[in-house]
């Protein structure tokens, strides 16, 4: 497995955010998102087996971890590295351009994924099908960056998913906060709004957090 970094922080997205959180960040990634934060997880990393990969995580001494990228699911074993975190909490962070369909998790282990709204580029690469393997304790994931962003996530919801949580979150210095969450209120709509916390504590260029 390629791994570009594995680091000790609080999760800055999603249901787990403000927890310890041992992150593992995969190398490579099918798109190239203009609004991507981890552009050097392109094609920097470290060539890891998943028992060495497992020890780092064990060494970190927290039993909550996600698993990121780049993206995950490119990773020929990364099977065998879920079977080594049987009794781990553990979110598996997903583009949405990669079929989960033979992914089985087991308990304690749930998707995030990202659908890629109009301004990520990368919309017409969504699997959409993806959807309906989610399950009630799984979490998608829209970056809003303008309001056709927003009104197509909807459509989304609408016309393709029901279940689990939704969240929105404003891309990074270019979608107002106040804005996105008057749109939101609105429309009435039952989603879930985060900011990027580890962002807010670190900074936009730090990595490794």
């Amino acid at each position: 497995m390629l791994v570009n970094e594995i680091f000790l922080s609080i999760q800055g997205e999603s249901l787990s955010t403000g927890f310890p959180t041992v992150f593992v960040r995969f190398t490579g990634c099918n798109l190239r998102c203009s609004y991507c934060d981890t552009t050097y997880a392109y094609e920097e990393g470290e060539s890891m087996f998943p028992s060495e990969i497992f020890e780092r995580i064990k060494a970190l001494d927290y039993k909550r971890v996600c698993i990121t990228g780049g993206e995950p699911l490119l990773q020929k074993d990364l099977k065998e590295l879920l079977e080594l975190l049987r009794g781990y909490t553990v979110t598996i962070e997903t583009n949405g351009a990669v079929s989960i369909e033979n992914v089985k998790l087991g308990e304690g282990h749930t998707w995030v994924m990202d659908m890629k709204t109009p301004s990520s580029g990368c919309s017409e690469k969504m699997v959409l099908d993806n959807l309906k393997f989610l399950r009630d304790e799984d979490e998608i994931k829209f970056v809003i960056g303008d309001r056709k962003d927003y009104e197509w996530a909807k459509e989304i919801i609408r016309n393709h998913y029901t279940k689990g949580t939704i969240s929105f979150s404003p891309v990074y210095g270019k979608m107002d906060y106040e804005e996105l969450v008057n749109w939101i209120l609105s429309d009435r709509l039952e989603v879930r709004f985060q900011i990027q916390l580890h962002k807010v504590i670190w900074g936009a260029d730090r990595t490794g957090v």
